[in-house]
């Protein structure tokens, strides 16, 4: 079974403290796990895409400018991966694909089932943030697809701890997900 690993939404305006729409302590506490998934899915030869959310400054037809702060706004620091994980990323670019996204799923409007399945990805490995916002429908997207979806547990965060473990339930009881403890 071939997989990937998408890491999706570990930017600083998500998880560091001054971020703009920050998870704050529990997305920084999954620094550690996810630079080290990386690096292993890096030394196996697996494909890793960063999905990466993306906003336009005053934005008024995106959805989200109505719901949240401005957050991941093109061209600045925020959008940067947090912590070691940029430098990981800036070091391994040849083999890591970084992709722009602009709604919660990182299918909708991208191509990234075409990229998986020009692999032949059958299994996806996720990790990031909001696990209750861009994992969740990240992952209903790749259920309605037909892929294998495995969560690290130890991956996700969210700034709502009822709705990331809501989003750990309905992972392993509706969508059939491998959920990794």
């Amino acid at each position: 079974m071939k997989k990937a690993l998408l890491v999706i939404d570990y930017t600083c305006d998500f998880v560091a403290e001054d971020g703009a729409l920050t998870c704050g302590q529990p997305g920084i506490d999954l620094e550690t796990y996810i630079v080290d998934l990386t690096k292993e899915f890096l030394n196996q030869g697996d494909l890793i895409i960063m999905p990466v959310d993306l906003h336009e400054k005053n934005d008024p037809y995106h959805p989200e400018t109505k719901m949240f702060p401005p957050h991941n706004i093109k061209g600045t620091p925020g959008r940067d991966l947090y912590g070691t994980l940029q430098t990981l990323y800036e070091e391994n670019k040849d083999q890591i694909v970084w992709m722009d996204k602009t709604r919660f799923s990182a299918f909708a409007g991208t191509d990234l089932e075409l990229q998986l399945r020009a692999r032949g990805i059958t299994e996806l490995h996720l990790v990031g943030v909001c696990t209750d916002i861009c994992i969740l429908h990240t992952s209903v997207d790749a259920y309605n697809r037909g892929f294998d979806i495995v969560i690290h547990e130890k991956g996700v965060a969210s700034f709502d701890p009822a709705g990331h473990e809501w989003a750990l339930r309905h992972f392993e009881k509706t969508l059939g997900a491998k959920v990794i403890r």
